[in-house]
């Protein structure tokens, strides 16, 4: 369940932000953005509005059967307009590379995008952040403003988003079934 608004924003490939939003996908794969204190492991807020990226999408990096839509720009647009929220339900470190290999049906990636996650800081551990997504019944279009600029996961919003008449991307039933094959694969992890 959302809160009434949120403040805070998750910047995220628009592709990807399309393919939580259509139900395609539930599932994130994270390092950066990540805040570990004491050993624990925690994100910055479990409620969110995806804040669309363009610039680092790269159409090599998604399966070819999920590229439409894949705009092309060398700079972040002016605006950008929020239309998904998110919830997560699930955190789980991520072993062995086999894991993610396993849930190839679940996600847009291709092997390369997998490997440089893997690849990344291989000291820390990577995390699959499962996600219900929310397609906000109005959707907000911001300035792009220099707060939001540059390569960090969380940004705070100026406004903050109202959430109401938000529905979900898949129904309880439909998310519960894909949260269950992934947590099958990975494990329930952390919560």
């Amino acid at each position: 369940m959302l809160p009434p608004s949120l403040h805070t924003g998750l910047k995220e490939w628009k592709l990807l932000t399309d393919a939580l939003a259509s139900g395609r996908q539930i599932m994130l794969l994270r390092k950066g953005g990540i805040i570990e204190t004491a050993g624990e492991f925690e994100l910055e807020s479990r409620h969110f509005v995806f804040f669309p990226t363009y610039i680092h999408q790269n159409m090599a990096m998604v399966k070819p059967g999920d590229q439409a839509g894949f705009e092309s720009h060398a700079v972040e647009p002016k605006k950008v307009t929020l239309a998904i929220a998110g919830e997560v339900t699930d955190i789980v470190p991520v072993a062995h590379r086999s894991q993610v290999d396993k849930l190839e049906n679940e996600h847009v990636w291709t092997p390369p995008l997998i490997d440089m996650r893997f690849s990344y800081k291989p000291e820390n551990p990577l995390y699959i952040v499962l996600v219900r997504a929310y397609r906000l019944a109005t959707p907000v279009t911001v300035v792009n403003s220099p707060a939001y600029a540059g390569c960090k996961s969380w940004v705070p919003l100026i406004e903050p988003v109202n959430t109401a008449g938000a529905t979900p991307a898949l129904d309880e039933r439909d998310y519960a079934a894909k949260r269950d094959r992934i947590l099958s694969v990975v494990g329930t992890g952390l919560r």
